[in-house]
């Protein structure tokens, strides 16, 4: 049986416009927070879909919480309308550009951390201060969590495809290092 993947966050950028008056927009849209004694950008939290739109002076918005890109395009393409509804100047399709996606996935199995730190390059296994291994794979540039739960954390993506092939590059490792032993 194939481990399921589940992206559980993607972190998408854009620019919807330049020297944006943030205490304007924090006027304008629903539970928007813009306290820049504490953060320099406007906090705007959605429900649907659920993210949170981190909206910076610079017109740069960062859109994290989204299960895919296009839920991160529907909560971008919501706060343009709103602000640009309200007299805003604001970019009406601006591109979206994925920064980072995480995935989970459980590979079935209990896999034996001080084995695969023996034996694989790149990887980091400190117990004491972490119960995962650490594993950077060079391609995909992504950096795998294993726990020996068997549930794995895929970080560092930009696309999803990349979660099959570095997981698909676990499975095989793993198997190998039995091979071995």
């Amino acid at each position: 049986m194939e481990p399921k993947i589940k992206i559980v966050n993607v972190v998408v950028s854009t620019q919807i416009g330049s020297d944006i008056d943030l205490e304007e927009a924090a006027l304008i849209l629903d539970n928007a927070e813009y306290e820049p004694e504490q953060f320099p950008g406007l906090v705007c939290r959605l429900s649907e879909p659920k993210v949170a739109l981190l909206i910076f002076r610079s017109g740069k918005v960062n859109c994290t919480g989204a299960k895919s890109k296009e839920e991160a395009e529907v909560a971008i393409k919501k706060i343009i309308k709103e602000l640009k509804d309200a007299g805003m100047d604001i970019i009406d399709d601006p591109e979206v550009k994925v920064q980072n996606m995480v995935a989970t996935a459980d590979l079935g199995i209990e896999p034996n951390l001080d084995d695969i730190a023996l034996m694989i390059e790149g990887t980091e296994y400190e117990p004491e201060q972490f119960p995962g291994l650490v594993y950077r794979l060079d391609d995909p540039k992504v950096v795998v969590l294993i726990f020996g739960s068997g549930k794995v954390v895929i970080t560092g993506l930009k696309k999803e495809g990349d979660a099959e092939i570095a997981l698909n590059k676990i499975l095989e490792t793993l198997r190998e290092i039995e091979e071995i032993k």
